[in-house]
């Protein structure tokens, strides 16, 4: 951008943080109420970064302590996110609270935030913990005869081929060295050129999404597309997305679930949709049980139609690549999870020395007797429930995950953004909106 903008310098994430705060407050804060609960949502949301720019500042000073506390404020923050998302199903009277600002501004506040976004994708190189990825490239295009034992324990569960993709944070509290750790196999250049313009335009590619997405749900859904543009400016105004948004890890799947929840009327493309998102990082496997309560008067047969046909897509996928049956078997070992708890590699909070990993076992208890709970409460479900409730589990998720849990915020944003814009959707219920089951309509044809 200093090619094209005089003297322009790229935004200190500290900064941006205060300018982005001041700036949500004056959109959408709600003056003349002051006690509502946008405006305590809102402060939640910018809450989320002070623990996000603890635990990088920590980080690269070595600091544990400083990152032990980033993730305690990121838990806490979302902890109270998701006991407000487990009771907006009971908000039954929902006032419109449109932002501070009409929509000609907002239209043009949100192409002005994303153009620089995506500008910073463009022109950010990876540094030195960013090529991982690309290590493993080397490894994998090398036609190995054997899987290392040990990728799903260091890397998580999550589709093979996206771990290959170099990891481009736009925005960072400190510029590290752009060599790569002693003993890591540095990828030529040409191949290295491809994985960060393939990460580069997943990147973009899946922002674009996330924001169209959110305006479809608006004018579609909501019958209000100002607050979609709301919702999709507020995210774009968040500091979180200004750091990661060329993590194609963060926001792809983000992507593929704000798009299954605007096609929730075809369960069929919501289903595929979630079966890509559960293919790509495995972890929405587990709204599957609230996504079946939904469609489960009617679309049931449809959404798991597209749940199976994305994944079984996905797993040809990896047959075409793979160089052998060892190699296949454990790539898919890695897109379905197929690991104990206690056998992965922690990183993030549960890997600091103040904290004992069997705690983790606890946590992930509640979070299943969450998830199992809100598949059955409440009912029926309506699209409201949809999202807060697909929020609330993601969201969950985070406090588990043993790869740097409670960072990875695109995940559950969109769903959460638009379920605090929302209005009243009690009629959109399955029953009431989806057609007939394919069976149905052939036994009304004859």
């Amino acid at each position: 951008m200093s090619d094209i903008l005089f003297q322009y310098y790229r935004v200190n994430p500290t900064t941006w943080f205060y300018l982005s705060s001041l700036l949500s407050i004056s959109l959408f804060f709600k003056f003349n109420r002051l006690w509502s609960v946008r405006n305590l949502d809102l402060a939640g949301l910018i809450l989320l970064a002070p623990g996000l720019l603890a635990v990088e500042y920590g980080g690269y000073k070595a600091s544990t302590a400083v990152q032990q506390m980033g993730f305690l404020w990121i838990f806490a923050v979302s902890a109270a996110l998701i006991i407000r998302m487990l009771f907006d199903s009971l908000m039954v009277r929902r006032p419109l609270l449109e932002p501070n600002l009409s929509v000609g501004g907002l239209v043009f506040l949100g192409i002005s935030l994303l153009v620089f976004l995506l500008a910073n994708v463009i022109t950010t190189r990876p540094q030195r913990d960013d090529l991982v990825g690309a290590s493993l490239a080397t490894k994998l295009e090398s036609r190995a005869t054997e899987v290392d034992a040990d990728q799903l324990a260091r890397l998580g569960p999550g589709y093979p081929l996206l771990f290959l993709l170099p990891q481009i944070s736009t925005q960072r509290l400190f510029t590290a060295d752009a060599a790569l750790e002693p003993g890591t196999t540095p990828p030529d250049e040409s191949r290295r050129a491809l994985h960060e313009t393939t990460a580069r335009v997943m990147a973009i590619i899946s922002q674009l999404a996330i924001v169209a997405g959110m305006v479809a749900i608006g004018w579609l859904h909501f019958e209000n597309v100002r607050l979609g543009i709301a919702a999709a400016v507020l995210y774009l105004l968040l500091p979180y997305t200004a750091i990661m948004t060329g993590r194609v890890d963060h926001v792809l799947p983000g992507a593929l679930l704000v798009w299954a929840i605007a096609a929730y009327r075809r369960p069929l493309v919501s289903g595929g949709l979630i079966g890509l998102a559960i293919g790509t990082i495995y972890y929405p496997v587990f709204l599957l049980p609230l996504w079946c309560s939904f469609y489960w008067e009617r679309g049931i047969r449809r959404f798991a139609t597209g749940v199976g046909a994305a994944l079984l897509l996905l797993v040809l996928a990896l047959w075409a690549t793979s160089p052998s049956i060892a190699v296949f078997s454990g790539q898919l070992r890695q897109m379905f999870g197929w690991i104990f708890p206690n056998e992965v590699s922690l990183e993030g909070f549960w890997a600091l020395p103040y904290n004992d990993p069997v705690f983790r076992l606890p946590v992930l208890a509640a979070f299943v007797a969450m998830m199992a709970t809100l598949a059955i409460w409440p009912t029926p479900k309506n699209l409201g429930t949809l999202l807060s409730c697909s929020a609330a589990v993601l969201l969950g998720s985070q406090f588990w995950k043993a790869h740097n849990g409670g960072l990875f915020m695109a995940w559950f944003l969109p769903a959460l953004l638009l379920a605090v814009f929302r209005p009243n959707l009690e009629n959109r219920v399955a029953l009431l909106v989806l057609d007939a089951e394919w069976f149905m309509r052939r036994r009304r044809a004859a």
